[in-house]
């Protein structure tokens, strides 16, 4: 299958791919925003025949879509648009791809702020909140708390390897809530005094299974089993089509290096360090998702996509993976 990419991209848009690609862009919001930037871009910019317009947009969404296909915002701010061009073509379908780009592009820059709103409601005084890892959500769901005058605290892991609780951290301390960090195998020891847990998301399937940092699912199992709520904070931009089609989540293998020395790695020969950056926990453990269209249960994930993405997006999305791997062999 040929490559395609091709001359007809309007040069920024190629930019903005590029800038993806290496993270020069980066964080979901920036990435699905940035796509829908380029789409309308290349609608704006775009000068053949009206009825190949359609072919054209696809091409440029599949481009994008290379650059970061694990990144489920970025598929996702893609599909958003398509799916409100499908049937459609010529000057109709250029027009709705650019009033769609804008809009997603609203939505997205008000995620947060009504996402924050809804989820600042449940943190109430006396509230002890564990979290994990780094969530610009979460965060902004606590900062927002704090504004409202509500009395709480919050204990967050350090996060191993990377270390990304340490940046929840200092933002929480920051805005004035008081934190207790602490090491990622201390949550069990620590699970009886907290009241509620909020993490945020990288992927949320169809189904209802959160995909997040990995030893979200520990985290999970312990809140469960001490009866305290679990609840993932997450843009509707990270629920994932491909899931909807029966796409599966592939779980990111990360460097040994993030783990160990790499010279203490390299005198043992037969130790094999496994690095994974997510995992996946069960919908039955999870009290619900917060996001921007309210308080979601995990089993109306489904609901979600189809209200976002189209009920053709997940296929779509798929087709494409598939082709990319026709094309990378």
């Amino acid at each position: 299958m040929p490559n395609p990419v091709n001359a007809s991209i309007p040069e920024e848009v190629l930019r903005i791919a590029d800038d993806i690609k290496t993270m020069r862009i980066r964080g979901a919001g920036k990435i699905a925003r940035s796509a829908a930037q380029a789409l309308i871009i290349a609608a704006e910019k775009y000068r053949g025949p009206p009825e190949g317009f359609t072919e054209y947009i696809r091409t440029v969404g599949v481009t994008l879509i290379r650059t970061r296909p694990t990144a489920v915002s970025l598929p996702n701010a893609v599909f958003y648009v398509l799916s409100r061009i499908d049937g459609l073509e010529g000057e109709e379908a250029r027009i709705k791809t650019i009033e769609a780009g804008k809009k997603f592009i609203d939505l997205s820059l008000t995620a947060l702020d009504r996402l924050a709103e809804i989820g600042s409601k449940l943190v109430e005084d006396g509230d002890v909140v564990l979290t994990h890892c780094h969530s610009t959500a979460v965060v902004r769901l606590l900062q927002k708390a704090r504004q409202r005058g509500t009395d709480f605290q919050v204990y967050n892991t350090e996060t191993r390897p990377r270390f990304q609780g340490r940046i929840t951290a200092s933002q929480l301390l920051d805005s004035g809530i008081k934190v207790t960090h602490i090491t990622d195998s201390a949550v069990r020891s620590v699970m009886p005094r907290i009241t509620k847990v909020i993490v945020g998301a990288d992927t949320v399937t169809s189904d209802g299974h959160l995909v997040n940092k990995v030893g979200t699912s520990q985290i999970a199992i312990a809140a469960y089993e001490a009866g305290v709520p679990f609840y993932s904070a997450t843009e509707s931009i990270k629920f994932s089509p491909a899931s909807f089609a029966g796409g599966d989540v592939v779980i990111e293998e990360r460097s040994a290096e993030e783990v160990v020395d790499p010279i203490w790695l390299k005198g043992r020969r037969n130790v094999k360090v496994l690095n994974p950056a997510f995992d996946i926990t069960d919908p039955e453990y999870i009290h619900g998702f917060i996001t921007e269209l309210g308080l979601i249960p995990p089993r109306a994930a489904s609901l979600i996509i189809r209200e976002m993405f189209g009920l053709r997006s997940g296929h779509l999305q798929l087709k494409l993976i598939e082709e990319e791997a026709e094309w990378s062999h």
